[in-house]
């Protein structure tokens, strides 16, 4: 009978899930269907408008070359005209000329016909029909000003649509999410030496398989990718997953998106559980200060980071990274403040937990501390610390200790006995709790050197603790913003 129930419901749950699937494949053929319903138009609408403007283009062409012929012809006449009103003077001046000469021929004195001889032949020195030129200055043929249109007419009539990169391939299996960087490749179908550039676009989600169109997320684009490879760095992992795509581009137009690929960040977030803290310390959504006067004041500090994830990490914000997790998924839970008011931590407990939870896989996280933050715990506890509780005192903590005023120490704590450590504490500490082995391993997150392992079996969910004592305060002691994750047990971290 169990056994059939709980094949029933696997069923039920393959069934819902696959009406889930349709269900978003429905909303994108509607909006696909939408979408070529406006796109269509305005795909006529734009070649219209080309169109109007090469016509345009056109008009104006043939008004400017109209223009210039015009000009020629009107230079031209205005040169043959004066050229022929210049010989009909001259003409005019010959014709009168030769009147007087034949007349002079009758002349019977010879000092008349002598006189009249000499005047004749100093008029024909000056008549103008011998000092124009007898070549026109222009001439009819407008051959000149033809155009030649076989070209442009070829080029017209070879008029296609703009030739479309092909959709890229994302390459999933070269995908890597890695300390708050995730690193992405992809290549095209068929070789296209025309491609000019790529466009990603990405975007977080919580929802597993293929982008919804109706996320509550806008896509982010990163523009002009030369290559067939990108990494976004310095992302904030505060979503379960990410959706990415890829677009090619030549000169002319950008080409379809490629099939959208899902990564998982796995992330965690969690923040301090206010209501439980000591009263002197000043508890904000990513920070714990510590405040002589109960919260007035400004002393050590401790800030939350955000966590880095990987496609197969969990992901842990403010103060945490993501670690490795085991091949089963990891288990969260935030839970409700069950402190407070009374129950809260008091005494010499300078200390404040997180608000999530973990019962199984792999998590990382990291603290900085700066120079001026003296003495404080980092590490792991049960929930149930009680309110007089110091951190590494009890069988259900587990840290790391630094006292850096007076008498310097280093020192691995748990269940009220201290184990000294070799060296000096690192500028940043990594906390990898791995609940699935029964380990807790602090690292130098700087050089990734093992400076401690715990080996216990966490009959409880573990959450990530933190105290801040009052000696010596000056300053804050902050968490690193930047955060490293592995997607494999610490593949980078030595021994």
């Amino acid at each position: 009978m169990d056994s059939q129930k709980e094949a029933l419901q696997r069923i039920i749950t393959t069934l819902a899930n696959k009406n889930e699937e349709l269900h978003n494949f429905m909303e994108t053929l509607s909006h696909s269907l939408a979408g070529v319903q406006v796109n269509c138009p305005q795909a006529v609408s734009d070649l219209e408008e080309e169109f109007d403007r090469l016509f345009t283009i056109l008009v104006e062409m043939k008004e400017s070359m109209i223009n210039t012929i015009k000009q020629e012809g009107a230079k031209k006449t205005q040169e043959l005209q004066h050229q022929l009103t210049q010989s009909g003077g001259a003409l005019k001046s010959a014709v009168e000329l030769l009147e007087f000469a034949n007349n002079a021929l009758d002349i019977k004195d010879e000092d008349e016909f002598t006189k009249a001889a000499k005047q004749i032949k100093d008029r024909v020195t000056m008549a103008p029909a011998f000092r124009l030129t007898m070549k026109p200055k222009a001439t009819d043929n407008m051959d000149h000003l033809m155009v030649d249109f076989n070209q442009e007419r070829q080029l017209l009539q070879n008029l296609k649509f703009l030739p479309v990169p092909r959709a890229p391939e994302m390459e999933v299996g070269d995908c890597l999410v890695l300390d708050n960087t995730v690193s992405l490749a992809w290549k095209m179908p068929v070789e296209d030496s025309k491609i000019d550039h790529y466009i990603l676009e990405y975007r977080k989600t919580d929802h597993e398989g293929l982008p919804r169109i109706k996320d509550e997320r806008c896509w982010e684009v990163v523009d002009n990718i030369k290559t067939t490879e990108y990494s976004l760095s310095g992302l904030k992992f505060d979503s379960k997953f990410m959706n990415f795509r890829v677009r090619a581009c030549n000169k002319a137009a950008a080409g379809e998106y490629s099939d959208p690929v899902t990564l998982e960040t796995r992330a965690f977030n969690f923040g301090f559980d206010s209501s439980s803290s000591h009263l002197n310390l000043k508890v904000e959504d990513r920070s714990v200060e510590w405040d002589p006067q109960g919260g007035k004041g400004l002393e050590s500090k401790v800030k939350g980071k955000e966590n880095k994830g990987s496609a197969h990490l969990t992901n842990l914000k403010n103060m945490s990274r993501s670690g490795t997790p085991s091949p089963k998924r990891t288990s969260t839970t935030r839970s409700p403040a069950i402190r407070g008011g009374r129950d809260r931590f008091t005494g010499e407990s300078y200390t404040v937990l997180g608000d999530t939870s973990m019962d199984c896989g792999q998590h990382y996280w990291e603290v900085k501390a700066l120079k001026d933050c003296k003495s404080y715990s980092v590490g792991v506890s049960y929930r149930n610390l009680g309110k007089f509780d110091q951190l590494g005192k009890t069988n259900t903590t587990w840290c790391i200790h630094i006292n850096n005023w007076l008498q310097p120490s280093f020192a691995a704590k748990h269940n009220n006995k201290a184990k000294s450590l070799d060296g000096t504490a690192p500028g940043r500490i990594g906390v990898f709790c791995d609940l699935d082995s029964g380990q807790l391993s602090f690292y130098n997150a700087e050089t990734k050197q093992l400076i401690h392992t715990f080996k216990a079996k966490f009959s409880q969910p573990v959450v990530p603790a933190f105290m801040v004592s009052p000696v010596g305060c000056h300053g804050r002691c902050t968490p690193t913003r930047d955060c490293i994750l592995y997607q494999r047990t610490c593949p980078v971290i030595k021994t």
